[in-house]
């Protein structure tokens, strides 16, 4: 009897290790504080934690903001800040909390999490005028969702590749959401297994951003990425944005959406989609692009951008 209870303690610690391993491997991971000297940019602090970002372009140019998706941070606009600052354009990026050299607060991250983080961004810095702003993937969903709340602060919104009209992010993002505990530990667990196939997928694909593999895998080695991503998946990345298109169609506010042809991230069939919420959308396609567009066609993209963008 004696035995056969220590084996049952024994099993029961061994569970309890493995289930806890995940969240302890995560605590034991370096703060961003210690990655942000590194920093090649300015660091906000706001109410809700420091916020990284970069100014990129003439100082008197008309602006743009830029919004980046789930999973990278704001580097992945770097080519085309570049691009649109050789344009003219006041070029601000930023690391949405919990991405790059941002601080982790806690907090559901749902759209309004990050509408807040831009509200406060733009209020620290003085931002006054309106903007063009620019969503990428997830960042997509956050863009327009601050438009619909702030039409007046908005010159044109800039989507590509955008989420919030349909997306999968795979087996495991759907496990996770549709599966609260299970769903967190499997998460924590398994998604850098995941994350690091998909990425390395990509090494040999002709890149803007040489070293953009490496930079997004570098991601994991910080605390709190992980959780982020988790919060997003089951906040934003789950909410219904056909009201803020609806009322982003309702203001008469200028939309460009572009769409990767390839992307089996964010399908093209979202652009029937945004065609129903907003017929005024322009809507372009670029021919051969994945969901990595924004470095790996960001020439693409800037001919869109300078052909169609109001000055």
């Amino acid at each position: 009897m004696a035995g056969g209870a220590m084996i049952w303690w024994a099993l029961a610690a061994v569970a309890l290790a493995i289930a806890a391993a995940p969240f302890l491997l995560e605590r034991a991971r370096p703060t961003v504080a210690k990655a942000r000297p590194d920093a090649p940019g300015q660091v906000a602090h706001l109410p809700r934690g420091d916020t990284h970002y970069q100014w990129t372009g003439p100082q008197d140019g008309p602006m743009a903001v830029c919004i980046h998706g789930l999973t990278t941070p704001s580097f992945v606009w770097g080519p085309i800040a570049k691009g649109l600052a050789g344009q003219g354009f006041r070029v601000l990026s930023y690391d949405l909390y919990g991405r790059g050299y941002s601080a982790r607060p806690r907090g559901a991250q749902d759209a309004a999490f990050f509408v807040a983080q831009l509200e406060d961004l733009l209020d620290a810095l003085g931002v006054d005028q309106p903007v063009t702003l620019l969503g990428y993937s997830m960042g997509g969903a956050i863009a327009a969702a601050f438009a619909a709340k702030h039409i007046q602060r908005i010159r044109q919104l800039v989507l590509l590749a955008p989420a919030g009209m349909g997306h999968d992010l795979g087996p495991v993002a759907r496990l996770v959401v549709n599966h609260n505990r299970l769903g967190q530990w499997l998460f924590m667990a398994f998604y850098a297994r995941s994350y690091r196939a998909a990425l390395e997928a990509e090494r040999d694909t002709a890149s803007s951003i040489p070293d953009a593999v490496d930079l997004q895998l570098a991601e994991l080695e910080l605390r709190g990425f992980r959780p982020a991503v988790l919060s997003s998946l089951r906040g934003v990345l789950d909410e219904d944005m056909q009201p803020a298109h609806h009322a982003i169609a309702a203001a008469g506010l200028p939309v460009l959406a572009i769409w990767a042809r390839e992307d089996e991230v964010i399908p093209i069939a979202g652009l029937g989609k945004l065609a129903e919420w907003n017929r005024a959308a322009r809507q372009e396609v670029i021919e051969g692009a994945g969901h990595a567009v924004a470095y790996t066609h960001d020439a693409a993209v800037l001919e869109l951008l300078r052909t169609q963008l109001i000055r």
